[in-house]
């Protein structure tokens, strides 16, 4: 008996609501199987993985939106080879679009490239912005708060506390200790 599979994914845990009406959607499909997740779509999706695992022959791969799915067209390409391996189909809510048909996949085709490039065209925007921002001397980039927390993190470290506890009371990288620490033995080599 084939199952209707379904994946819901947000990428912060503030979006509540967004995967609370993704779910609503996939049970309104007649989801049987549901994985969700709260994970960017860059970071390694271990539900997605378990679901693409989880279907067999026959059964339908249900997500509300293609961006919930796919980071890329070569994402989106190899998530549907995987699910017509299987001999599943995959449908997607939002779009109406379902893969059991030659139109259905040419559509995902087209839209997974039309998605991707509008994000090269936002990366693209962004980037000038960001340059045209500091042409102009607006844009500092991001303020760094590990350096500003420098004397916290020497302070600990000289009372005896591991970088790994350092990081975590002061809530900056434990990347960050290290280089602060290296950056104090630097200059204390200088000074013999």
């Amino acid at each position: 008996m084939s199952a209707i599979v379904g994946y819901a994914r947000t990428s912060t845990a503030e979006q509540v609501a967004g995967m609370a009406a993704q779910q609503r959607d996939l049970e309104a499909a007649g989801v049987t199987k549901l994985f969700s997740e709260r994970a960017s779509s860059l970071a390694h999706r271990e539900e997605l993985q378990r679901a693409l695992d989880y279907v067999r022959e026959g059964d339908v791969f249900v997500v509300t939106k293609l961006d919930r799915l796919a980071r890329s067209v070569a994402d989106l390409l190899s998530i549907q080879r995987t699910i017509d391996q299987k001999g599943a189909s995959l449908r997607i809510l939002g779009l109406n679009l379902d893969t059991t048909t030659p139109t259905g996949k040419l559509m995902l085709h087209l839209l997974g490239s039309i998605a991707q490039f509008e994000r090269e065209l936002m990366l693209e925007r962004q980037r000038e912005g960001i340059a045209k921002a500091k042409a102009d001397g607006k844009y500092k980039g991001r303020t760094p708060t590990a350096r500003a927390k420098s004397d916290g993190v020497l302070d600990l470290h000289r009372g005896g506390i591991g970088p790994v506890e350092i990081a975590r009371r002061l809530g900056i990288g434990r990347s960050s200790i290290y280089r602060i620490l290296a950056a104090r033995r630097d200059t204390s080599d200088v000074g013999a």
